[in-house]
């Protein structure tokens, strides 16, 4: 209890240095160091495994949980489960979770010869079973679980981590009634990704801010230079400040232009194969695809900038109007939010809505949290406007994260052409309604560059 207590104090003391009020200064985050950023993301693991975890099982009717990997080919939720020190699996690492019951001591266990850091405890005992998969069989019948979880999934790749080597070794170690129990953990799993607890939500508005800003140094008027600065130089500044920051990014960034010429918007295009070195030019509406790392946690935002041309006041009516629809259709996906509606309801209703007030639109979001594109219920891909099986089918709940993705095409009577609009902010829902870490961009940003 007392060990709760000092870290509920310290989230709380962490979350008054990164309330929105200090967006203007240098963001705190950035001031953390290497040992103080481990310590959270410690902190944040131990939360999740005794506070989380235990209601979780119980919630997908699991006594047991087992995962085992080899060193670096870890299963991705254990990869999200290792503590601060350990950057991968050590040897062949056997995690198991089991809950005996409300009232009961939940077991953490590592059939390792050597604690998991400080989260899991050891216990495998080499002089009384040499073979470590004898030691995870005498610890399965001495619990006897009646429903033993592994990470099996059809329509999830990321809790479908147990692979076909590890499971034929785990189905020869059991005597054949426990191997009977084993089934899919597919739900416990995607609720352990999705899930975000209070100190995950406490710190997220802070990375996104973070993001947002590096963003905006990087597409700086006073570097930029119309017929010389091309989209792959701003694309690659913006790796290189996201190292100068100690920070990873999860997917290269990509930088694309759209201006009044022939050129005719492509989805398969705007994804893989847009050309690598365009050259910014005045009246160039530029679009940025951005993600960054920060203590486990991921980001994914999409924003807009117009060049504006010497002598031009403001961003052109017509482009002004797209973002304003844009932005419209972020509000109906976002009203979509409630519990236990799917994936698939969500976009088709949004759809459905957007054409009711004449929109074109395209809805592809997506979970995000220890992932950049996380586990959860799939809001739409941007080729399957109809639903995507399996993963579209899965609910929304409480507590969860999402990057909201979608763009919307308008003509533009100044450029004689159609636009889309493609943005993407991120943000959660709290169980009644769905709001932005940090904001959302709501009008296109313009650059005055030196001429």
């Amino acid at each position: 209890m007392l060990i709760k207590r000092k870290l509920i104090a310290a989230v709380v003391l962490f979350v008054c240095a990164i309330t929105p009020s200090q967006s203007q200064s240098p963001n705190p985050l950035l001031q953390m160091s290497e040992r103080s950023r481990a310590a959270w993301i410690d902190s944040m693991l131990t939360f999740r495994l005794d506070s989380l975890l235990p209601e979780m099982m119980r919630k997908a009717g699991i006594d047991m949980w087992i995962m085992t990997s080899r060193e670096y080919n870890e299963d991705p939720v254990m990869k999200t489960m290792l503590p601060s020190e350990w950057l991968s699996a050590r040897r062949r690492t056997m995690m198991v979770f089991f809950d005996p019951g409300v009232g009961k001591p939940f077991q953490k266990v590592a059939i390792a010869r050597y604690d998991v850091g400080r989260l899991l405890k050891g216990e495998w005992n080499i002089d009384v079973h040499p073979n470590q998969w004898e030691a995870l069989s005498e610890l399965v019948q001495r619990c006897k679980p009646a429903r033993i979880g592994v990470n099996r999934s059809t329509h999830f790749g990321l809790v479908d981590g147990l692979v076909n080597t590890e499971k034929e070794l785990l189905e020869a170690a059991l005597p054949a009634e426990y191997r009977s129990r084993l089934v899919s953990a597919e739900a416990l799993a995607i609720s352990w990704l999705e899930t975000r607890s209070a100190m995950e939500l406490a710190i997220y508005p802070a990375i996104c801010a973070i993001s947002r800003q590096i963003i905006l140094d990087c597409f700086d008027p006073g570097w930029i230079r119309a017929g010389e600065t091309t989209t792959d130089d701003i694309v690659w500044r913006l790796r290189q400040r996201v190292k100068d920051q100690g920070l990873d990014t999860w997917f290269h960034p990509s930088v694309s232009i759209q201006r009044a010429d022939s050129g005719k918007f492509d989805h398969l295009r705007s994804f893989s194969g847009r050309p690598r070195d365009q050259v910014v030019q005045y009246g160039d509406l530029l679009h940025v695809d951005f993600g960054i790392v920060f203590n486990r946690l991921h980001t994914d935002q999409q924003q807009h900038f117009y060049v504006m041309r010497p002598g031009e006041e403001q961003v052109p009516s017509g482009l002004q109007r797209a973002f304003e629809t844009a932005n419209n259709l972020q509000d109906i996906l976002t009203r979509q939010f409630r519990n236990g509606v799917s994936g698939n309801d969500m976009l088709l209703s949004t759809l459905d809505a957007a054409r009711k007030e004449g929109m074109v639109a395209s809805v592809y979001s997506h979970p995000i949290g220890f992932h950049g594109h996380a586990a959860g219920p799939t809001i739409g891909m941007w080729d399957q406007q109809n639903g995507v099986k399996g993963a579209g089918d899965y609910a929304v709940f409480p507590n969860t994260a999402y990057s909201i993705e979608l763009n919307a095409a308008n003509e533009i009577p100044e450029w004689g052409k159609v636009v889309r609009i493609m943005l993407e902010e991120d943000g959660y829902f709290d169980g009644r309604k769905f709001q932005y870490f940090d904001g959302r961009q709501t009008a296109i940003y313009t650059l005055r560059l030196n001429e």
